[in-house]
């Protein structure tokens, strides 16, 4: 399948819900896309394309439906799963990192020992909004010295600014958006 038949394939599993979670909130549901075995597989195939072309060596999943997809992508690219959660949910060691949200400040967090220099990490997410997520997840990965791949995404909304909020945070490294909204 072509990228561009991918593509709209995919947006046509994708539920609009009106006025989700507030009056005026147009919400992306990916629960038919995932529910649909072909078209989960065709989702699962282009991460795994945007993570080889970056030779990416593990992958960050970010909480929650990060984890959704980035999981069967490390296995079928028989890479290492790392999962970045809110804070508190890890037990053990871990590294943190605070940033700010649209209506306040957030906090995630991974295991310190996941992570080590020369892994090239590719981030996958289902959403890229405001970036604000990403933006630490990339500063978690460089603090635990290891090398960002890139962030892939099923959906980019380029109208809240995620990119050029994540740009300089990214360096070189890509920022794939499978859709662009």
């Amino acid at each position: 399948m072509t990228p561009a038949a991918t593509r709209e394939f995919l947006l046509s599993r994708i539920r609009d819900v009106a006025d989700y979670p507030k009056p005026g909130v147009m919400f992306k549901d990916i629960t038919p896309l995932l529910a649909d075995p072909a078209a989960f597989t065709a989702l699962t195939d282009a991460l795994v394309d945007a993570c080889v072309r970056a030779q990416a060596t593990k992958i960050v999943g970010l909480e929650a439906r990060g984890f959704i997809l980035a999981a069967p992508v490390a296995v079928r690219a028989g890479l290492g799963f790392i999962p970045v959660r809110k804070a508190g949910k890890l037990p053990g060691a871990t590294l943190s990192q605070a940033y700010e949200l649209e209506y306040g400040r957030a906090e995630i967090e991974v295991h310190a020992e996941d992570l080590a220099a020369g892994d090239r990490v590719m981030v996958i997410d289902d959403v890229l909004a405001t970036g604000g997520t990403a933006e630490a997840s990339l500063e978690l990965i460089r603090r635990a010295g290891a090398d960002v791949a890139g962030v892939t995404v099923l959906m980019e909304l380029a109208f809240l600014g995620g990119r050029a909020r994540l740009e300089p945070a990214l360096g070189v490294a890509p920022l794939e958006a499978l859709i662009t909204l």
